[in-house]
């Protein structure tokens, strides 16, 4: 199902790229995200090319048209063994085939590459495919939740995949 597609490493000059598919996750799963549609889409250029410096992101590249990204952080406070996955989507036309575990795959080699020893992330209680994708892929859920930041009053949970 992958052979239309490419999953690619994308760079500061892919940032039209990088917008355009991280507004589309927004606008389409508005609930999965700690920031908003409205937030972003104030960003202006120097913004989406400093995010794509400091962090290392891929997108499913189907032919020039991005159907999907996932980013890769040292999260600020987190070990230097922890890598930490931001932005997981996948657009609802590309979903169950594959694409979600090419991405993840992805940031697994380079977080393995880099000497990490985990992954990581944070999913939002009642994101149940989600939670059920990063189970299914070894993540195990802990016991750590806090308060969403763009809600506190939604909480989300904590989920690491051991690689080292």
């Amino acid at each position: 199902m992958l052979d239309a597609v490419q999953i690619r490493e994308v760079l500061e000059d892919d940032w039209q790229m990088v917008r355009d598919v991280r507004l589309r996750a927004l606008r389409e799963d508005p609930d999965a995200f700690g920031s908003s549609l409205a937030r972003e889409e104030m960003f202006a250029e120097n913004h989406w090319r400093m995010r794509l410096r400091s962090a290392t992101t891929w997108v499913v590249d189907d032919g020039g048209t991005a159907r999907g990204l996932v980013a890769m952080i040292q999260e600020p406070g987190s070990p230097t063994s922890d890598r930490h996955i931001v932005q997981l989507w996948v657009a609802p036309e590309a979903r169950r085939q594959g694409k979600a575990w090419a991405l993840l795959d992805a940031v697994w080699s380079a977080a393995k590459s880099q000497g990490a020893e985990t992954v990581s992330l944070w999913v939002a209680d009642g994101n149940h495919a989600a939670g059920d994708l990063f189970v299914r892929a070894g993540f195990e859920r802990t016991t750590e939740r806090h308060a969403r930041s763009r809600d506190e009053s939604q909480t989300e949970e904590r989920l690491v995949l051991r690689i080292g």
